[in-house]
């Protein structure tokens, strides 16, 4: 009668609190363990909504809930203990972290929409604390690393496969049908792309590296199943994402002075702005359509004119410069892109993919997002996060001389690269999905700083 009851009032949910209740005891006593959940359900992460649709509020499942309840139990922790690595909070990335959340906070509190800005911070802030503090306590003294990867990549397979697999029934060069074979597992094939993008360095790093001479035959195998996932997600920006890291890889292990490459940057900016009339010209020429042709459809990564993703992200970019020229300091507010981005679009650069509503999703943009919704100190505070991680994680690299924590430090740059780069074209720092690569290997290349600092240290002041 009292199962029926349940049943009856629709109250399922309340089967699941001796599960809640152990998951709990388990996050109390072990931090560690919950990471590694994490880790290898964000692939399979499925959101409420496609459970219970209609609800006010959405969230990835399972992991999104442990993050909060990670983020709820280290508040408690600390304030109780009174302690955490000090190194780690004190570090400059967490600085850089801690400005930046302080004015998303800022923003929050002038913002246009407080509820839907106070719910993005509270979901930034969970995925800092676990994937970001506590995991790179997780990391110190060089431990765990490849566990963290592995966890992760065997889900990504999963996927993978799963999202092969269905391709394969509308045919394996169909695109259009790449853009929902990745469902429920992710939204379309650009995030998807983003994640393989960044899982394939540590992949090559596995198969090809020289302090571990194990047999590496499902590295290998694994490595040859996340590139084809690459090529037949047909994510263009992950493409370009993975090209791109590999130059810097390259500049990395040739030891090209920064120096060397400021003035080449500087160059190329200055002559992309001396012939940007011809070059506009140009890409007004390319009519090219994204197509199922490999060729074709790198070709239409320049076309400007009629392809209909290429002109919408212009839309979209157009939009949130517009609306960081009438709100330039505060902006609008953390999260609130897509519901106020609508006004701003013009007619001229509305395309067939456009909404009347602007309920068509953000700002396709890591850097003009923040611009945006929390203004010019917002763009700044995470590109202040972007160039401490890189400037340490090179200065690591120079520094170490153990083989292992030094592939794993350029590894994870170059992982880190790829979305940064992708960040120009898309954003889904929203998500479980990106966060857990994305703050993990930032955990990754803070834990190896602090531990060939104390190894340093302890070398100078041997007891």
């Amino acid at each position: 009668m009292n199962i029926w009851f349940v049943v009856k009032k629709d109250m399922m949910l309340v089967s699941a609190l001796p599960v809640a209740l152990a998951v709990l005891l388990v996050v109390i006593f072990s931090f560690d363990k919950i990471i590694y959940f994490i880790a290898f359900f964000a692939p399979l992460s499925i959101p409420l909504h496609d459970i219970m649709p209609g609800l006010g509020f959405d969230m990835y499942l399972p992991t999104e809930p442990l993050l909060f309840g990670l983020l709820i139990l280290f508040l408690l922790k600390v304030f109780h203990d009174r302690s955490f690595d000090k190194q780690i909070l004190l570090h400059p990335i967490s600085l850089a972290i801690y400005l930046n959340l302080f004015w998303i906070l800022i923003t929050c509190l002038t913002s246009t929409m407080p509820v839907v800005s106070m719910k993005f911070l509270l979901m930034r802030a969970w995925f800092i604390v676990g994937l970001y503090f506590l995991t790179s306590k997780l990391f110190i003294a060089g431990k765990n690393l490849e566990k963290y990867v592995w966890l992760y990549t065997i889900s990504l397979v999963f996927v993978v496969l799963y999202a092969t697999y269905r391709l394969l029934g509308y045919g394996l060069w169909d695109k259009q049908a790449a853009h929902f074979v990745v469902s429920p597992f992710f939204n379309d094939h650009t995030s998807y792309g983003a994640v393989i993008a960044m899982y394939l360095p540590f992949l090559a790093l596995f198969t090809f590296n020289a302090f571990n001479r194990k047999i590496k035959l499902i590295p290998l195998v694994v490595l040859g199943i996340l590139f084809s996932g690459l090529i037949l997600s047909y994510s263009r920006a992950a493409w370009l994402s993975v090209i791109v890291a590999l130059g810097v890889w390259g500049i990395v292990k040739l030891k090209i002075r920064f120096k060397s490459i400021i003035i080449t940057f500087v160059s190329v900016v200055t002559l992309l702005l001396l012939f940007q009339t011809r070059i506009l010209m140009t890409l007004e020429e390319n009519s090219q359509q994204s197509s199922a042709n490999l060729a074709t459809h790198i070709s239409s990564m320049s076309n400007i004119t009629t392809d209909a993703s290429n002109l919408e992200r212009i839309n979209r970019w157009s939009c949130a410069i517009r609306m960081f020229a009438d709100k330039p300091v505060f902006g609008y507010g953390p999260g609130t892109y897509m519901f106020k981005y609508a006004p701003y679009q013009l007619s001229k650069d509305r395309t067939i993919i456009s909404t009347n509503s602007g309920d068509g999703g953000n700002a396709h943009s890591e850097y003009l997002g923040p611009l945006a919704e929390s203004g010019f100190m917002g763009l700044l505070t995470y590109l202040l996060i972007v160039g401490v991680v890189i400037y340490t994680a090179v200065n690591t690299y120079t520094r170490l001389k153990d083989i292992r924590l030094k592939s794993f430090v350029l590894t994870a740059l170059v992982s880190l690269v790829t979305y940064y780069v992708h960040g120009f074209l898309n954003n889904f720092l929203d998500t479980d999905k990106l966060s857990v690569p994305f703050w993990g290997f930032t955990a990754m290349i803070v834990a190896i700083d602090i531990h060939s600092r104390r190894e340093n240290k302890a070398q100078k002041n041997p007891t």
